[in-house]
């Protein structure tokens, strides 16, 4: 099996397979209702419904990244409010994500290894830890998610 390969088993098992961390964001999210995804949990803490969208937004920036594009990642770092809060939009919000994971697959499954060691320009990272950064993130935020999902 090719790196490229353990990373397309990485992306797909953490979104809805069957990681090492037996959660998947799909599994997960499925079952939270766009009342639950909106509701502020904790004073000073992002929504399950902005951490989601800030996800997504993350996501196809290092896609952009690791397709060659030079990107500005914004001040706010992709966490904004929420403003229709209704289930319709949260299921497009869902939508959405599961939109960025089909094109993360399929940039995966061309992906050849030796484009793991290309550089992007503005911070020398390698393709390759870009690509273990978002899987790192996805995690990292999912046990927010899972946190989150947990209180009344």
């Amino acid at each position: 099996m090719t790196e490229s390969e353990r990373l397309l088993d990485l992306f797909g098992n953490l979104y809805d397979g069957h990681p090492w961390i037996d959660v998947t964001l799909a599994g997960v999210l499925e079952n939270i209702p766009a009342e639950k995804a909106q509701k502020r949990v904790l004073n000073n803490c992002n929504t399950i419904w902005e951490i989601v969208n800030h996800l997504i937004q993350w996501r196809k920036n290092v896609l952009q990244r690791v397709q060659g594009n030079t990107l500005k990642t914004p001040g706010n770092n992709y966490f904004e409010h929420v403003q229709d809060i209704s289930e319709t939009a949260w299921k497009n919000t869902l939508s959405e994500l599961a939109d960025t994971q089909s094109e993360w697959m399929d940039f995966l499954q061309q992906l050849k290894t030796e484009q793991l060691e290309h550089t992007y320009p503005v911070n020398q990272m390698t393709y390759y830890e870009h690509i273990q950064g978002i899987i790192q993130h996805d995690a990292y935020h999912l046990g927010q998610i899972v946190l989150l999902a947990k209180q009344p």
